[in-house]
């Protein structure tokens, strides 16, 4: 199983070579924004879902090519949810032995209420947590949790997170077209920041095929919302830019596949980031997915995009 990817361009992290502790959709969380899709069914259980010592090897593999050069940051972000891995902790530590990059992990903070989940996390020199609801009502309706991860739990363990942490912590606030872009879902969002206390709040917007085709990103206004209410912290980051590294694979299919898996992808952008491969390879790499039942399509806001099969949209064809 490959479990590490990239380096790929991160809108926040720059270069960033990904590792991904978790099966495709692990999640406790099922947002209706999400980019992978549904959950298929919600998972809470930390375990060692993939075998730490495979996981610790091929990052070696990674850092030992020449795109190491151009790495900015180490991340841990799962196709779901990555502190569901109960070994995070010990993987955390083994990569700071043998590398001095930076090491974030993008995680949806709802376990951070557990203690050991907060120590796992503290070795981090970043942690990317969300917050995307102001009330218990709106986060059902935005993440659709697990029961086990209500909504005081999320905030507790945020809150409880923020006074032992002195990393950077960076909130993340996924905003929504009427859902969590009104001001006054914004105010109560932003009395609870107030609480945490993040360094940085990042607002962002669901820009690849949400899970439910009727979420729509915040217009222009409700980002200008975003940022009036939610203060001097709050953060909007334009798309990312930068190449994939994509040198390890010799088959364009496999590349498409390592990529669209994480990054559901149109396929003007993957023409652009296979730029080794001429457009018409690209075509017939993704008839040949398609075809064998290992890529779909995925339309959202009018566009196509490619989209790994075990990703779960239930309109998708």
């Amino acid at each position: 199983m490959k479990t590490v990817f990239g380096p790929v361009p991160s809108r926040r992290l720059g270069q960033s070579l990904g590792i991904d502790p978790i099966p495709m959709k692990t999640c406790n969380w099922n947002c209706v924004y999400c980019q992978l899709g549904h959950s298929r069914p919600l998972i809470c259980e930390r375990k060692e879902y993939i075998n730490p010592e495979m996981i610790l090897e091929q990052v070696g593999n990674a850092l030992e090519s020449p795109a190491y050069s151009v790495i900015d940051w180490i991340t841990f972000v799962g196709s779901g949810e990555p502190t569901l891995h109960s070994g995070l902790g010990y993987l955390i530590s083994q990569v700071k032995k043998i590398s001095k990059l930076p090491i974030a992990v993008i995680t949806n903070g709802a376990l951070l209420y557990q203690p050991e989940v907060r120590q796992d996390l503290i070795q981090a020199d970043a942690v990317l947590p969300s917050l995307d609801a102001g009330n218990p009502q709106l986060y059902r309706r935005i993440n659709r949790p697990h029961p086990q991860v209500p909504f005081d739990s999320l905030v507790s363990g945020l809150k409880n997170f923020r006074l032992d942490y002195h990393g950077k912590l960076w909130v993340e606030v996924m905003m929504v077209k009427g859902l969590n872009d009104t001001e006054t879902a914004l105010r109560e969002i932003a009395v609870i920041l107030d609480q945490i206390g993040p360094d940085e709040i990042h607002i962002n917007q669901p820009v690849r095929p949400p899970a439910e085709p009727w979420v729509q990103p915040a217009d222009e206004s409700g980002l200008l919302r975003a940022r009036a209410i939610l203060g001097e912290k709050a953060r909007w980051f334009p798309l990312a830019e930068g190449g994939f590294d994509l040198g390890e694979f010799e088959d364009v299919v496999d590349a498409i596949l390592a990529v669209i898996t994480r990054h559901p992808m149109r396929q003007d952008e993957l023409e652009g980031a296979f730029a080794g491969w001429e457009p018409e390879q690209i075509n017939r790499a993704l008839v040949r997915l398609e075809s064998s039942g290992r890529a779909r399509i995925v339309e959202r806001y009018g566009i196509k995009f490619w989209s790994a099969h075990e990703a779960y949209y239930p309109d998708a064809r």
